[in-house]
């Protein structure tokens, strides 16, 4: 579908928190994780987490453009607007915050380190490589991940009234998480063969999807203490 359109959006805005670089998002807010992201994340949590299908099931397209208009406009009532809203347009529009970041989260620097780590044979090697990627991410992207991280993991704890088990989560926000940059892409521009580009594509994704839910999958992600104060203070918020 729409979603995993690979296009960039551009990143010279400032104003506004869809299509905005997060550590300027997080500083001007001066947020440990961005406003949109806890907002959506507690309201999920608050009404959202035995819908069938959550974060799978589309949510209606106005409805996700009116949110994404009210936080990019700084409105003030969005928690009205919010708890007004099928829930499935709230996790509608986390998901589209994601994947209109300039850099997805994951980032554009560290995406084929993670797609080689994830192939690694040896678990302990793979552990080792995986933490120290994750942990060498900007801090606003490491502790959104993480805070992004734990509620997942809360979603899939309810999986049997959900049906949303820790792969079906992966599935939906590996591609939205990591994102080849256009020049790292396996996927050709123009390809010869309308085959070779669906395999390349389809390779692409499960890659992405298998690093997101191999760290859905770690019991605990150890942190150097030098970030941990940091990380433990801002999954409070």
């Amino acid at each position: 579908g729409r979603e995993f359109s690979l296009k960039r959006m551009p990143s010279r805005k400032q104003t506004g928190v869809f299509g905005v670089k997060i550590g300027v998002v997080t500083k001007r807010e001066r947020s440990k994780v961005p406003y949109i992201v806890r907002q959506c994340v507690e309201e999920i949590e608050r009404r959202g987490m035995e819908e069938v299908g959550i974060y799978r099931v589309s949510g209606v397209a106005t409805d996700i453009q009116a949110l994404k208009a009210a936080f990019d406009i700084n409105n003030k009532d969005v928690s009205i607007t919010m708890s007004e809203m099928d829930v499935n347009a709230i996790a509608g529009t986390l998901k589209l915050y994601f994947r209109e970041l300039p850099e997805p989260l994951f980032t554009d620097e560290l995406y084929p380190n993670f797609a080689e780590g994830i192939v690694l044979s040896d678990p302990v090697a793979k552990e080792s490589c995986m933490l120290n990627l994750l942990l060498s991410l900007p801090e606003p992207n490491l502790v959104t991940f993480l805070f992004l991280l734990d509620h997942l993991k809360r979603v899939a704890e309810k999986e049997n009234i959900n049906k949303m088990s820790l792969h079906n989560l992966a599935t939906v926000f590996g591609p939205t998480l990591l994102r080849p940059s256009e020049k790292d892409s396996k996927i050709p521009a123009n390809p010869m063969h309308p085959m070779a580009m669906t395999d390349s594509w389809s390779l692409e994704v499960m890659s992405q999807v298998q690093v997101l839910l191999y760290f859905l999958q770690l019991e605990t992600i150890p942190t150097p203490d030098s970030k941990r104060q940091s990380i433990l203070f801002s999954t409070e918020v």
